[in-house]
């Protein structure tokens, strides 16, 4: 019964929640709302499991003195300080919390967004040598559509921003949807295995 019962409850609320999708009566809308209001109250689990995992990786880290532990006990002492923060002074304009946020929080995301440029800048270029006719295809189109999102593309020549903007808007943006298609085939198929039952892996494995 350890396994029957949650798939019997996936099984009939899946059944509900498709139901509700077609066939939106009065009755089932009201369902839904009350389950998306009851839903919310897994929020504060999900982040207690994620304290506690993350409490449990980086203190295995410090109590074995693992290389690097110094960055796990700096981990730990912002996630106190920082919850600590929030719930003595608040979350409101001009508290500790906020000053973190806009201070440590938001110029760590800049600086990794900012890398994520350079490893993508080095990607392209390893990917898009010119190797063969597509693969030159590729490597003009790519230098268009980033010098066309940059003022030096405009600069050297207003044609290149509009070819970058047909580049993206017409190849890509099919490619893109033929992507989007098969994703939403794939996912069809992987409800549909779930609603009858076929997949179960999400129970822990085995039959």
């Amino acid at each position: 019964m350890k396994r029957q019962i949650p798939l019997i409850i996936v099984i009939t609320l899946g059944f509900m929640f498709v139901a509700h999708t077609f066939i939106p009566h009065k009755a089932s809308v009201a369902f839904y709302d009350w389950w998306v209001s009851w839903s919310k109250a897994i929020s504060p689990f999900a982040v207690i499991l994620g304290i506690m995992s993350l409490t449990m990786v980086h203190g295995t880290k410090i109590s074995r003195k693992a290389p690097n532990w110094q960055y796990s006990a700096l981990t730990l002492f912002a996630l106190v300080f920082t919850g600590a923060s929030g719930f003595i002074w608040g979350t409101s304009e001009g508290t500790p919390f906020m000053w973190l946020f806009k201070n440590v929080q938001m110029p760590m995301g800049s600086t990794m967004f900012s890398l994520l440029a350079f490893h993508i800048a080095s990607a392209a270029y390893k990917a898009f040598r010119a190797r063969s006719a597509e693969a030159t295809v590729l490597l003009i189109a790519a230098i268009i559509v980033m010098l066309g999102q940059v003022p030096l593309g405009m600069a050297i020549s207003k044609w290149i921003p509009e070819t970058s903007s047909w580049i993206l808007n017409v190849p890509n943006l099919a490619a893109k949807r033929g992507i989007a298609l098969g994703v939403g085939l794939g996912m069809t198929a992987t409800s549909l295995k779930i609603l009858l039952g076929i997949e179960r892996t999400y129970l822990g494995g085995g039959d």
